[in-house]
């Protein structure tokens, strides 16, 4: 049997390039202080080598983990994984951060959490010891719970808060802020239909505890009450999960004087309210038109398509990652808010009242 192959080490590579361990770990770890002809050195040694950079290569200085860290809600996640509902968000999400944290040697770890947990701060406070992170990505509704920005600024791990903006907060915590234009995509979505010739335009909003649920009614409403339309009787709610979807939209419907247009704040309730409509026998759009919020894979494939306002998740998050990278190289930077527009999709299920698409 033939001798086992050595594997090549950061100490490897510092004696094949004639330099230090630590220069070999900053040309790994791409950071700026390196001399051109000193990188191409050591990148020549790598790839001579065959080296592959491990996680604890890049944590020799001992003060950088090159983890970033990514909380998502567990109960909703792992429901959704379950029912095989679809992921889209957390694909787009995932997307965005891994792809922005291999560009600067960094790795993105996903964990979940749950948000109504009385033992979050445990949860988390295990993983951080654990990983040891360099930055954290909340998304909503994590970017707004007290508890844990509360265990993020204990272990003083910088973080960029996905769903929150500035001038907004109200939990005394501050950090990287981004977020989509949430009141700006619900008054796009609007005026679409403001346009098409509705004024009936009912809203299904989503829970409470996401702050962007309220930005989104605000915009619909603002939008309503600009062209002179009332809006009383035209707002439900649900929690962004199909049977909620399907009570709010029942409830909308069931009015004498129902709504010739309904935009939804997540395309799962965007698909029960199509189910409600065909139980009502309400032909999308000539009797109904719909719009979503999220333009995940399932609304491409209803019969008609749906419009959506398309959610830029793998943005956003690589910009969140993208903060928090900066701030580990340059901390004199202070913690920033970034809004990013959204689009909406036209598709085949928004028309004039009253006609096919």
């Amino acid at each position: 049997m033939g001798r086992r192959r050595q594997a090549v080490t950061i100490k490897h590579v510092a004696a094949d390039a004639g330099v230090s361990l630590q220069t070999v770990s900053r040309v790994i770890n791409n950071e700026p202080n390196v001399r051109s002809e000193m990188r191409e050195r050591v990148q020549a040694s790598i790839d001579k080598l065959g080296y592959v950079p491990s996680i604890a290569a890049q944590r020799m200085s001992g003060s950088r983990s090159y983890l970033i860290l990514a909380l998502n809600d567990r109960e909703r996640t792992i429901a959704d994984w379950r029912a095989r509902h679809g992921t889209d968000w957390v694909d787009q999400m995932l997307l965005g951060g891994m792809l922005e944290c291999s560009q600067h040697g960094y790795r993105l770890i996903f964990e979940l959490v749950d948000t109504h947990n009385d033992h979050v701060e445990r949860e988390l406070t295990a993983a951080i010891a654990a990983l040891q992170p360099d930055g954290a990505v909340l998304t909503p509704p994590h970017s707004e719970n007290p508890k844990i920005l509360a265990t993020l600024d204990r272990f003083n791990i910088p973080y960029s808060r996905m769903g929150s903006r500035a001038g907004f907060d109200e939990t005394g915590h501050d950090g990287f802020k981004i977020a989509m234009d949430e009141e700006g995509a619900a008054r796009l979505a609007t005026r679409h239909l403001l346009d098409l010739g509705h004024s009936r335009i009912g809203f299904i909003a989503g829970p409470a505890n996401y702050k962007l649920s309220q930005w989104r009614v605000d915009g619909w409403r603002g939008e309503m009450e600009a062209a002179g339309n009332a809006t009383e009787g035209l707002l439900a709610a649900g929690d962004f999960t199909f049977a909620s979807g399907e009570q709010a939209a029942r409830t909308l419907l069931s009015q004498d004087n129902r709504p010739t247009a309904i935009i939804v704040s997540n395309d799962q309730m965007s698909l029960a309210t199509v189910e409600v409509a065909h139980e009502l026998e309400l032909s999308i759009p000539q009797d109904l038109s719909l719009i979503s919020f999220d333009n995940t894979p399932p609304v491409r494939f209803t019969r008609p398509p749906l419009t959506a306002v398309d959610q830029p998740v793998a943005d956003m998050t690589a910009r969140a990652v993208r903060m928090l990278i900066a701030w580990q190289r340059d901390k004199t930077c202070e913690p920033a808010a970034e809004v990013i527009s959204a689009d909406l999709v036209v598709r085949g299920s928004t028309a004039p009242p009253g006609q096919s698409g």
